[in-house]
């Protein structure tokens, strides 16, 4: 065991733009993982994630919402939190960058690198990503486009602040070449190394044109540009520069930023040469993973191939979903999502393997010995080898845990699930059990699979943590049985089961495929229409304005007084008929709240009786009556109706709930 008994690790902050997706659970998972495990062993865990809030795309989303940018975003961080807790991540904080002390921390690290001239006034002339948050030079430009993500730049020109990144390079080349761990993969240090040794550049650090943000402190026209403001919450969550924490001495530097593979240049050149700027320790290790791809393509909203976590989790069980994550994506690379991959994964190894082993192993001590059974030495070579491979399961588990070599750590788990039930083939339980002279041995078969169950749930918790206390339940112990240290074999002196439910019940492969293939097509025809819809709203607005067709005549001006003499109340229409005189009009009989009342009302053209019968609606209820068709009718006032754009009539109706009778102002 380490003596240094903290341990300190961030997943990305993500950017509350819209709902996540499973993409995102991917990397919270990973680092929930990791952190559930180093509790296990007994450490001292900080376990960061949150949101960045700030930003042109969120200034633009708001605004398009028709809210401000924090109503925006105070409600896509609620869906972030609730989706954290469903799939049981057990951080110990969330910062959001719109958080007060957050704020205060960047003001004054800013305000520091500036004094002390790591930071200074310019000009910015070159591309900007809008998506990426990212700017470009001409030469770093793949087809005119963003080099990240692909998507179209524009131009861009104003008054910036830029931090010396290009002073620290020779630094970071150094940091790098002395501490082969601090970039992994190995394989994506190669590509930070060129693109320092390309030029590196000034880092543009501040807006103007985007007031979404946190304020320059000395220059409040300047907002801090995303990354100086998103990459400080890894400390100011801590407490550096604020009041509101005190345990920066206790965690930093962290022992693990884990981030998308797209975000890797900025925490391995950005940040540590920001962290070098203000003399402070580095982070030990950055780990850039790949992408959860789909289709062959990285997850987009825009083309309609995200995959909703929740959807999952409410269908498979979350357990489900972080084992398949864990399991089936090769850490570090990119890894594909498919419904066939996904239930197969289900089948084969939780259902077939680790829940097969459990309820087998349950019912045999059940059936032979009452649910109770001791520890009994082994006789034969198997006996030896799944003791063995039990006993250094722990090992196996703890060294790729600290390589991050997670899919492999689950590898080693299921490989002693697999031998068990192996096992269970080469002794045939059932066989020893005919004859009282085998008893002995019996018990020993099942000692020996409930120890191997015990201790791959002992370390499952880390990855499955609502699966691994049911078989401990199962197996008749408690949550105190979930302990790193007790994970070996021979541990437990005896058992007394409980046959529980099936762990991971078996699915349907076809049935199931045939659901999420129609649910994947509604999920891309919905995205197709709403991206169809977005273009021809955006060339609606982009077309010349059509020249109006509303008649401006204007009547002559009335007094206040004048208007308030108009009586205006709610109405419903108890009747109404076509007029045999008239083409034109519409016979309505109305209830005003006191009485019954005739209008007569030119809609016929429009309405038909049955579209008004039973309606609220508004009139003009003090009108002097009025004689027509030559005196045959009396209209005792007029409905509210006005022109539409085509040349037709609309009627503003009332809700059921709308007294009648009420005065409209």
């Amino acid at each position: 065991m380490s003596e240094h008994k903290t341990f300190y690790i961030t997943t990305p902050i993500y950017y509350p733009s819209d709902k996540l997706h499973i993409g995102h659970s991917y990397t919270t998972v990973a680092c929930d993982a990791l952190a559930r495990f180093k509790r296990m062993q007994g450490y001292d865990v900080m376990f960061l994630t949150g949101t960045d809030e700030h930003g042109q795309k969120i200034q633009d989303k708001a605004a398009d919402a028709g809210v401000t940018p924090k109503e925006y975003v105070d409600k896509i961080v609620a869906t972030v939190k609730d989706l954290w807790k469903l799939m049981d991540i057990s951080y110990d904080r969330f910062i959001r960058t719109t958080d007060d002390y957050h704020m205060e921390s960047c003001q004054k690290i800013f305000t520091k690198l500036y004094e002390q001239g790591d930071i200074y006034k310019g000009e910015y002339t070159g591309h900007y990503c809008k998506p990426c948050e990212s700017f470009w030079t001409d030469s770093q430009l793949v087809d005119g486009k963003c080099p990240e993500c692909g998507r179209e730049v524009y131009d861009a020109h104003e008054e910036a602040y830029f931090f010396k990144t290009g002073k620290y390079a020779d630094r970071l080349l150094k940091l790098y070449e002395e501490n082969p761990q601090f970039i992994q993969p190995e394989s994506r240090k190669n590509e930070m190394i060129a693109f320092i040794k390309q030029g590196l550049q000034d880092t543009c650090v501040s807006r103007t044109s985007v007031k979404w943000g946190i304020p320059v402190p000395f220059d409040p026209k300047h907002t801090m540009y995303v990354w100086v403001d998103a990459l400080s919450n890894y400390i100011s969550a801590l407490g550096y520069g604020n009041e509101k924490y005190d345990e920066y001495s206790k965690f930093w530097p962290a022992d693990l930023h884990m981030v998308g593979k797209e975000i890797l240049r900025f925490h391995t050149i950005l940040w540590p040469a920001m962290l070098m700027a203000l003399d402070l320790p580095l982070p030990k290790r950055v780990f850039g993973h790949g992408w959860l791809l789909m289709n062959g393509g990285k997850m987009s909203k825009s083309v309609g191939n995200v995959v909703d976590p929740v959807i999952l989790c409410d269908r498979y069980g979350v357990d489900a979903i972080r084992y398949f994550l864990l399991r089936e994506i090769p850490f570090g690379n990119d890894g594909m999502f498919t419904n066939e991959a996904l239930i197969n994964r289900i089948n084969s190894d939780l259902a077939n393997d680790l829940g097969n082993l459990l309820s087998r192993t349950v019912a045999m001590c059940e059936k032979y010995f009452g649910g109770t059974v001791h520890k009994v030495a082994g006789t034969e070579a198997i006996d030896t080898e799944l003791e063995t491979m039990t006993s250094e399961l722990l090992g196996k588990v703890t060294a790729d845990m600290d390589n991050l070599t997670i899919p492999q750590a689950l590898m080693e788990i299921f490989a002693v699930i697999q031998r068990a039930n192996k096992y269970i083939d080469e002794t045939a339980p059932w066989a020893l059990a005919k004859d009282e002279a085998n008893k002995e041995r019996l018990e020993s078969v099942l000692y020996h699979l409930c120890e191997a169950l015990r201790v791959a749930g002992i370390l499952l918790n880390a990855y499955l943590p609502s699966t691994a206390p049911k078989m401990m339940e199962q197996l008749g112990l408690d949550a105190s049985a979930i302990d790193v240290e007790k994970a070996a074999y021979g541990a437990q002196e005896s058992y007394t089961v409980h046959k529980g439910e099936a762990l991971f019940p078996r699915i349907d492969v076809a049935k199931e495929i045939a659901h999420l293939k129609e649910e994947d097509e509604k999920r891309k025809a919905a995205a197709e229409a709403a991206k169809k819809a977005k273009e021809e709203a955006e060339k609606k607005a982009a077309a010349p304005a059509e020249e109006s067709n509303v008649d401006f005549t204007h009547e002559a001006e009335i007094s206040y007084d004048d208007f308030c003499k108009v009586e205006l109340r709610v109405a419903e229409v108890r009747a109404c008929e076509n007029l045999k005189e008239s083409k034109k009009l519409l016979h309505l009989t109305v209830f005003d709240g006191e009485r019954e009342r005739c209008i007569l009302s030119g809609i016929a053209k429009w309405f038909k009786p049955e579209d008004l019968i039973g309606k609220k609606l508004g009139i003009v209820c003090n009108l002097a009556p009025r004689p027509m068709m030559k005196g045959k009718y009396v209209s005792e006032g007029m409905i509210f109706a006005a022109d539409t754009a085509d040349g037709g009539c609309s009627i503003p109706f009332y809700s059921d709930d709308t007294p009648v009778g009420a005065r409209i102002h």
